[in-house]
């Protein structure tokens, strides 16, 4: 993500440039801009510009409500591939082509979220976790997730949900 110390035009290019240094890398996979703050504009034509280049292989927004985006969609060239933002934007996706990104999928557990008994529930039919469940969830309605742990065995659980699919009701 660019940061918003680093908006405007040039910034944004240094700091690409920064990060393929330190990554020791030709290209990044993906750029976020990371909230609609300050001189994001500048900052996202900086983005399309080291896209065309062919440094970034995608670029995308963070933090961006509808409005925000709207505007990108009308005057920029690239529409942005990824948003952070689930709601209410998950019409982005079917509109734009643009994905929606979960950086924070699992609420890092806050009210109750690894005991939920929905979840807990449904996960005893496929033999799964509440983890993978809501994993598995987001996966079927085409969100990207990036989920994070510390625990491993909670890491494991986080790559282990190719192996089934949810059902129409358990969605």
């Amino acid at each position: 993500k660019i940061w918003i110390s680093n908006y405007g035009y040039k910034k944004v290019k240094a700091s690409i440039d920064k990060s393929l240094d330190r990554l020791q890398t030709d290209h990044i996979d993906l750029m976020l801009l990371h909230q609609p703050f300050c001189d994001w504009y500048s900052a996202y034509r900086a983005l399309e510009k080291v896209y065309k280049e062919g440094k970034l292989r995608a670029i995308g927004v963070s933090n961006f409500y509808p409005d925000h985006f709207i505007y990108i969609t009308n005057n920029m060239e690239i529409v942005p591939s990824g948003n952070t933002r689930i709601q209410p934007t998950d019409w982005t996706a079917k509109e734009f082509g643009t994905r929606i990104m979960s950086w924070r999928p699992l609420t890092e557990g806050r009210n109750g979220f690894f005991t939920n008994s929905i979840l807990a529930e449904i996960g005893s039919k496929y033999g799964k976790s509440i983890v993978q469940i809501a994993l598995r969830w987001l996966i079927q309605r085409g969100v990207i997730i990036i989920p994070k742990s510390i625990h491993i065995e909670r890491m494991q659980q986080n790559t282990d949900i190719s192996n089934f699919e949810l059902t129409d009701e358990d969605m």
